[in-house]
Parts: C-alpha cells; sequence; structure tokens
C-alpha cells in the first residue's frame, strides 16, 4: 500500500496498528524524520539547473532569448554561464578532466570530432527521432554533417555560418564588372584590372587574404573548389600533393605572386578602413562582418556587395557555425533536449538572429522578411547550399595551421610549393600517427 501524503498514512496507523502500545509515536517518529527528507531531495533533483555554457555575444544574449523557455519550463531551471572564445577550448578540455562538464553547450562545428573522439559527447539520434521539433531536413545538409561521427549525431546546429566574397560594386564597375566574380578566371581577370587602375601610385590590390596561422579558410576553400583532397588512405596520411590540390594552393599563391592581394599584414591594421578606402576591393570572410561594415563604413552604402564564391571545378565554402551539444556527464540530459528543442524552433532562431545577427540554423527561419530581404544576406543563403565540412579528426585543426604555416613559407619566398607539399605531407603524416595506432588497435571505428 502507498500513501501520497502524511495524513494518509496517519489514518492508516490509527486503523490495524492503532491496539499495538507505542507504535503510533515510534511511527510517527520515524515518518517524521524521513518524508521531509524525501520530499527535499525530490525538490533539490527537480530544482537543480540545467547548465549551459555558451561563448561570445551568443552567451551574452542567451538569457533573454530563454525567458520564454523558463516561463513555458518553470521546473528546468537553466544556468548560463558566459566564457570568451579565446578561452573556451581550454577551459572545455580542462573541464573534461576534471569530470565538471555542463549540461549543453555550444561549440563550434570544428571541435565536435575532437570532443567526440574523447568520448564526452552524448549521441543524439534517439532524441531526434522522438522529436516533433527536430529533424535533419530542417537544417542545411552540409551544416548538419558537420556533426554527424561515424554515422552518429552529436550535435544540432544552433547557427551556421560559411564564407562569402565581399566587394566593392563601384570599384568593380569602374573596370568593367557590373556583376562579382562568378568563376575562377573572372576573379583573376578582374583582380588585374583592378591592379592596373591602382599601379600609377603602387598603392593598392584587388584582394586582401589574412595570412595567420589560425585562419586558413581561403585555400581550404580553393582545395575543396578544385575537388582537391587533404587527406587520404581512411584519413591516415597527408594527401597535399594531390594535383587539384596543388594547382587551388598555386591559384592561391599567384595572387600574392602577382601582386594582387598584399604580403605586408602590417599594411592592414584595419581591414574596414582598408576596404573604404579602395586599398583592396574584394576579401572573403563571413556574416559577421555584414553588420561592422555597416557599423563603420556608413559612407559605403549601396557600394559593397556580397557573392557566393568565384566558382572552380563546383561552387563550394566551408560549413562554419556552432551547434548544441550534450555532455556524456549530463545527469538532466531529457530536460537539456528540451532546452535545444526550444531553441531549434523557427521563431526562436529568428529572434536569435535579432539579437545576435547569427544566421539561423533552420531553413524556416530564412523566411523572416527581416532575413530574407537583407540584400547582403541574400550570397549566404545561397552558399549555404554547397557547404562542405572539413575532415572530422580531432586533428584536424593542428592540419589546418600547419597548411597555412607553409604557404606564408611559400608567399614569402622561403619555400617553392612543390617543397612545401612534400615537408607538409610529411608533417601531417606524423600528426596522424596515433590515429594509425589506434585504427591499428581497433581502438577508433572505421
Amino acid at each position: 500500500m502507498k500513501y501520497s501524503t502524511l495524513e494518509n498514512v496517519t489514518g492508516y496507523i490509527n486503523g490495524p496498528f492503532s491496539m499495538i502500545p507505542g507504535i503510533k509515536h515510534l511511527i510517527l517518529i520515524v515518518i517524521l524524520l524521513t518524508v521531509p527528507v524525501v520530499g527535499c531531495h525530490s525538490l533539490s533533483k527537480q530544482n537543480k539547473p540545467v547548465t549551459f555554457w555558451a561563448m561570445g555575444q551568443e552567451g551574452k544574449h542567451l538569457e533573454k532569448l530563454l525567458t520564454k523557455f523558463t516561463r513555458l519550463h518553470p521546473e528546468i531551471p537553466v544556468k548560463i554561464q558566459r566564457i570568451p572564445w579565446s578561452s573556451a577550448h581550454e577551459k572545455l578540455l580542462t573541464a573534461f578532466a576534471g569530470q565538471s562538464t555542463p549540461d549543453i553547450c555550444q561549440l563550434g562545428n570544428t571541435w565536435i570530432a575532437e570532443f567526440e573522439s574523447m568520448g564526452a559527447l552524448t549521441q543524439l539520434d534517439s532524441f531526434v527521432f522522438g522529436s516533433p521539433v527536430i529533424h535533419s531536413s530542417n537544417f542545411f545538409s552540409g551544416i548538419w554533417q558537420t556533426n554527424v561521427i561515424h554515422k552518429k549525431l552529436y550535435g544540432i546546429p544552433w547557427y551556421v555560418d560559411t564564407r562569402v566574397l565581399f566587394y566593392r560594386k563601384d570599384l568593380l564597375a569602374k573596370v568593367g564588372y557590373r556583376n562579382p566574380p562568378k568563376t575562377w578566371r573572372e576573379w583573376a581577370e578582374v583582380s588585374k584590372r583592378i591592379k592596373r587602375i591602382s599601379q600609377p601610385n603602387k598603392d593598392g590590390f584587388a584582394n586582401y587574404f589574412p595570412l595567420a596561422h589560425n585562419n586558413p579558410h581561403v585555400p581550404l576553400i580553393l582545395v575543396m573548389e578544385n575537388r582537391g583532397r587533404f587527406l587520404k588512405k581512411n584519413k591516415c596520411y597527408g594527401a597535399f600533393e594531390d594535383p587539384n590540390t596543388v594547382n587551388a594552393l598555386q591559384f592561391y599563391v599567384d595572387f600574392f605572386k602577382k601582386g594582387l592581394a598584399p604580403k605586408n599584414m602590417n599594411r592592414v591594421s584595419n581591414i574596414y578602413q582598408g576596404f573604404q578606402t579602395g586599398f583592396f576591393s574584394m576579401f572573403i570572410s563571413g556574416p559577421w562582418d555584414i553588420n561592422e561594415i555597416r557599423k563603420r563604413v556608413p559612407s559605403l552604402r549601396n557600394k559593397w556587395g556580397t557573392a557566393p564564391m568565384p566558382k572552380g571545378k563546383k561552387s563550394v565554402s566551408v560549413a562554419g557555425g556552432a551547434s548544441l551539444v550534450i555532455f556524456k556527464s549530463s545527469k538532466r540530459k531529457s530536460e537539456a533536449w528540451k532546452v535545444i528543442e526550444f531553441l531549434s524552433r523557427p521563431k526562436t532562431q529568428t529572434e536569435f538572429f535579432k539579437l545576435t545577427r547569427d544566421l539561423p540554423a533552420v531553413r524556416e527561419a530564412w523566411s523572416d522578411s527581416t532575413i530574407r530581404f537583407d540584400p547582403q544576406i541574400r550570397a549566404f543563403r545561397e552558399q549555404l547550399e554547397t557547404v562542405q565540412s572539413t575532415p572530422k579528426l580531432a586533428e584536424w585543426e593542428q592540419i589546418a595551421s600547419k597548411m597555412q604555416e607553409y604557404l606564408e613559407k611559400v608567399i614569402y619566398d622561403r619555400m617553392t610549393l612543390e617543397q612545401a607539399v612534400i615537408d607538409l605531407d610529411r608533417d601531417v603524416d606524423r600528426i596522424l600517427e596515433k590515429r594509425r595506432w589506434l585504427l591499428s588497435q581497433n581502438l577508433l571505428p572505421e
């Protein structure tokens, strides 16, 4: 027999046990000692917050975004911790080692493979299977795939980004291009024309590509567009000597060699000023720079635009943004999933865009007029249909940084490209030595 209240239990002991001397007092003492304890334990468990770590401006606006969720689910309080992007990776690794990871976390898409390889993340396929809100078809395919490792899902896209071409309409029109370049050939040609008109004072370039080990996106995109390879043999060895890869890297290097992009990064202390003055007319960047240009250089209104990446053998750009994951150590996985479902609703995604200007991961949110009719956002919508993820390896960021390191040597005439790809493949082989060993021991899925 079960009793839900002290009153019911008291009624019971006044019945069958009432004739036993002292028994009523003994049972009541036990009940009074245990019921409050059980009740407090249950309440404590129920009100324990779902911990949520978020980075950058997303963390700044998350509390406001979740106000409605709290009203809908008062039984699921959410505790938000904001973390700077600069320290996020190290803090997450430290938390994992110390078994103090949050329930939910915002992870950059290129980090998913690394944390999955450590066994840190919860597989989400079963959650999606029973969800009325989240389905793969709701999202951009290339972005969704960044979260699929060994055919299993570990994250839900929260917001998306990719890289497209930013260009000065007026300066391209000045050299006879009323539209942005659509192919590599047009891109090279318009760059040469812009360089010629800036030649008299020898102060100006067609393009700006940042040279930094943590910013290898342009050469990565070009290799993808040329159907090149980064890795081979089950992603165990470098493949930078692949002819398509070499041709793409040569195309990138030629912008610097031919004076179509500045080698000296000290000459570009502020890209928005450089874009405004016409020091360069084109650069590759993400959606965050739309608002930056509007805010910092309002004088350029109607003089600039965005376009999908000029096409090589195909039109491709890199899949970026951040996803939401649930750590395997979480004790509140079902509650955490409700938070992720709420953040994946089209209306929530639209509100999130208005707060942060982060592009929605959910397709339906793009029908909102503030997104749909924005001329500078339109190119991103088109490009997101053809994005690809970088190789899903824990070692990938190290490999990408190494690639940019060697390309800088080529650009500054310290090494030929032919030698650079040979040395790069050798270094990548060393980086992947542990992966090969783990596979040989059947400690990694194929």
